[in-house]
């Protein structure tokens, strides 16, 4: 049995590991003067040509990030508010912005998997911030009106939804996108396409019990592990290796994993298991 205070001081790590990707997005929309297209697709055209926006997001998200990380003394229903207003920040830009050019102004068909993947990312962010919301347990919503206070406190079961979704597609992309995702392996591991295919098959399979709250406990710690060694091993290797590509971006993608490994550390030490429960029942 795990202590209350080592759960805590995970918890609070998961928080770390989320604030510091946000930040790191942030810093890079500054760098570059534009939107990441995790963040927000070429549609809406206009908004990638004013660098104003996506200053002053990167701003938002930087501050967002240093209140996370309790920089600034502030109250946990305020911190919590903000994780609950980032990740419908997240799920907005989802709905009205991705999936419209996906499936309507851009330029690939919308079948091909990887026109998702930056929208997929974002869904994992909305998520996370969701969940994390979600782990201020005994924080109220003060200075929010009671019928959007229940709006907000509806979406925070989603978040394990959001986030387990993306793992699972991610999954399944490394048996169809094996050629590429197997150059990711480090040369000194044997049988990268063996490594490709148990990754993705970690990844499906932590993402549905995680979904379904199936031993979401150990899953979740060991989803945490595996992609945390990602980010040593793989992503911090690549940004060392690649600095200028793409802007930085193997740098920032770095952080996606960091990001991703702080929320399946939330998620195991905060989802409640369910016990004799169906578990093909979604847990609303």
């Amino acid at each position: 049995m795990i202590k209350s205070a080592t759960v805590n001081s995970l918890i609070k790590t998961g928080r770390v590991f989320f604030a510091i990707g946000i930040i790191a997005f942030g810093i890079q929309q500054i760098i570059i003067r534009d939107f990441r297209p995790e963040i927000l697709p070429p549609f809406p055209s206009w908004a990638h040509k004013f660098a104003v926006f996506p200053f002053i997001t990167g701003i938002a998200l930087i501050i967002g990030g240093g209140i996370i990380l309790g920089l600034f003394k502030i109250k946990e229903d305020i911190r919590k508010k903000i994780f609950l207003y980032l990740g419908c920040y997240f799920l907005l830009l989802i709905v009205i912005c991705h999936i419209p050019y996906n499936l309507v102004f851009g330029p690939n068909k919308a079948i091909h998997m990887g026109v998702w993947a930056p929208m997929l990312k974002e869904l994992a962010y909305c998520g996370g911030a969701f969940v994390i919301a979600g782990s201020f347990k005994n924080t109220s919503l003060t200075g929010i009106n009671n019928q959007r206070q229940s709006f907000l406190k509806k979406l925070i079961p989603f978040g394990r939804i959001f986030f387990s979704t993306t793992m699972i597609i991610y999954g399944y992309s490394h048996y169809l996108y094996t050629d590429y995702i197997k150059l990711m392996v480090p040369g000194w591991f044997d049988f990268p396409v063996f490594w490709t295919y148990f990754g993705g098959t970690a990844l499906i399979c932590a993402g549905v019990c995680i979904m379904f709250n199936i031993f979401i406990k150990p899953i979740a710690i060991l989803l945490a592990i595996m992609i945390f060694l990602w980010f040593i091993f793989l992503h911090v290797p690549d940004a060392i290796d690649n600095p200028y590509v793409e802007h930085g971006n193997e740098i920032v993608s770095a952080f996606d994993a960091l990001l991703f490994s702080g929320v399946a550390i939330v998620i195991a030490f905060t989802t409640p298991q369910r016990v004799n429960s169906k578990i093909w029942v979604l847990p609303f």
